[in-house]
């Protein structure tokens, strides 16, 4: 049976910040969270998700507040911020960043490239200095970023996706080493194959894939043991070293990186 996590509200509390938080590991994070007394404030593209779960956790006796925000914008961090000014934000979650779309980086449409990089690189880039700067005046907080397994090696078809989460765990990893001092817990999440709406929207079999709640109950009870998390067990671990190989990187890249989505198992033919 899975055992829920317990977080100290004192020390990473009351409000935490859920960037990606309308669905998927987000969305079971927030669950979890609610009812262990944390505040919410969930932040997503779209609205009609955040507002079901918001009154989904109407029961637990938090407040939520919730944010219709494109993250690939440049007002993203204002917009949330609207939400914030006002309250201490003691946890940020930046789940964000899935890909929907594939191609060769040479033929792709600019705004596919850089909603990617938006997202992920300067979003969390820009979301972690204001709230971990925040964080750091008080002497407490939380940091987790969520990454991908495809940060280990560039692969083909997604090559600023694999180098916007290789940025992702490096940039983590460099703030957990900073942020020691400063009485800030900083993690860095590589999310393996989760049974996600993401997912199966893109047709693939997630039955065999790991659990949303379980991936939050895993990412959520390991805040303190930064820098690295990796979901998914002994699979995903097989996978990651694999991947980090720094000889023949080549044939690393062409045998080990993330496969061609035409050769993935689908639930249909998408």
């Amino acid at each position: 049976m899975r055992e829920n996590p317990s977080l100290d509200v004192n020390r990473y509390g009351p409000w935490a910040l859920i960037v990606g938080g309308s669905e998927g590991i987000g969305a079971a994070s927030a669950c979890l969270l609610a009812a262990q007394g944390f505040n919410l404030i969930l932040v997503a593209r779209k609205a009609e998700p955040l507002s079901a779960l918001a009154q989904e956790l109407a029961g637990a006796g938090v407040e939520v507040r919730t944010g219709s925000v494109d993250l690939s914008q440049p007002d993203a961090l204002d917009r949330t911020r609207a939400l914030t000014d006002d309250i201490e934000v003691g946890l940020l979650l930046y789940i964000a960043g899935a890909n929907d779309t594939r191609g060769n980086f040479l033929e792709l449409d600019p705004q596919v490239y850089r909603s990617v990089i938006a997202i992920t690189v300067i979003g969390q880039a820009e979301f972690t200095r204001h709230y971990g700067g925040l964080m750091r005046e008080r002497g407490r907080g939380g940091i987790i970023l969520a990454g991908s397994l495809s940060n280990f090696c560039g692969s083909a078809t997604v090559a600023a996706y694999t180098g916007a989460k290789a940025f992702s765990r490096v940039f983590t990893e460099a703030l957990w080493a900073e942020c020691v001092e400063m009485n800030i817990d900083v993690l860095h999440v590589v999310v393996g194959y989760t049974d996600t709406p993401a997912m199966r929207r893109l047709g693939l079999d997630t039955s065999s894939a790991q659990s949303p709640e379980d991936a939050a109950c895993e990412m959520l009870a390991a805040i303190g043991n930064g820098p690295l998390l990796l979901l998914g067990g002994e699979a995903s671990l097989k996978i990651a070293t694999a991947r980090s190989q720094l000889a023949d990187r080549g044939e690393v890249i062409r045998t080990a990186g993330t496969p061609r989505r035409e050769s993935m198992p689908h639930v249909s033919a998408n």
